[in-house]
């Protein structure tokens, strides 16, 4: 009986008599078809008017090469400086408690929500010749504006708050055992946090960190607005994929197909390492070093 109880936990199903409860209404399961029409019926629509005799040649022309290359340095790039930025922002977020927290958590979310091309105009009246920063980056000799620094800036500036979701939900849910444990035996912050905290919430950060380079992949209007689109500098492959719809629609459909496989592969791997982590039962290591030999 125990077992079965457990094996319906894990499966979402409960035996009722003889007969199998799911727990989803009719009305779900039509509501969910229609959702997953909406999202895969466009798809579709794009894979059938692929010229696949011209395939090969348009992806592998000079300038897609060139976009899609940008593309994936500038998304690495931006996602490390999200992890460099956004794994002690989500820890502040998740452990700390302070006056304007909440501000605090609504601005970094912020970016969710509003279109690309203002988070552009923001940066741009930060970081450009004329903006808040910008002159005193111009004195230095640094211009940030219309360069590749200045998409990696845009992309990270939507792509962060992916891994500060992710990342603030895994260190409210686990570790204070651990982290307690570790404590008392005389571990300072520091090493706690990278002995103890870093891997309990590793597949949440592996999770927002993938989720932040599919979004940076994609990012269009910040780019645009704040990076403009000069070929093998700022030209990523969203807006590669912008110029040529008005010159070449063939070439445009061919790259998005690209842009597309590479966005799914990308979120199914994100997917994909949380769920194999929980079934092969990882434990972190909770052991301590003395008191004496710790660095924060």
């Amino acid at each position: 009986m125990a077992h079965a109880q457990g094996e319906g936990r894990r499966t979402g199903r409960h035996q009722v008599g003889r007969q199998e409860y799911t727990g989803i209404p009719g009305w779900a399961r039509a509501l969910a078809a229609v959702a997953a029409v909406l999202v895969v019926l466009p798809l579709l629509a794009m894979v059938l008017r692929v010229d696949w005799t011209h395939f090969v040649p348009l992806v592998t022309s000079e300038p897609a090469l060139t976009a899609l290359g940008l593309s994936l340095r500038t998304s690495a790039a931006s996602t490390v400086l999200c992890i460099v930025l956004g794994v002690p922002l989500a820890l502040v977020l998740a452990r700390d408690s302070f006056r304007l927290q909440g501000l605090l958590r609504s601005l970094v979310l912020l970016p969710l929500v509003l279109p690309p091309v203002v988070g552009g105009i923001a940066l741009l009246y930060t970081f450009g010749r004329q903006g808040l920063l910008g002159r005193t980056l111009d004195v230095l000799g640094l211009q940030i504006a219309f360069s590749t620094t200045a998409v990696v800036l845009a992309q990270a500036f939507v792509a962060l708050p992916f891994l500060v979701v992710s990342l603030e939900g895994a260190l409210r849910t686990s570790g204070f055992r651990y982290e307690a444990v570790a404590a008392t035996l005389g571990a300072r912050p520091g090493t706690v946090f990278r002995r103890v905290t870093l891997p309990l919430v590793l597949p949440g950060l592996a999770s927002g960190a993938i989720l932040s380079f599919a979004r940076s992949l994609g990012e269009f209007g910040a780019t645009l607005t704040f990076a403009g689109s000069l070929q093998g500098v700022t030209r990523t492959l969203p807006l590669e994929i912008y110029l040529q719809r008005e010159t070449d629609p063939d070439a445009a459909v061919a790259l998005s197909l690209v842009l597309v496989a590479v966005a799914v592969a990308v979120v199914a791997l994100a997917y994909r390492r949380p769920a194999a982590r929980a079934g092969a039962g990882e434990q972190p290591t909770t052991t301590a070093a003395p008191a004496g030999g710790n660095a924060a």
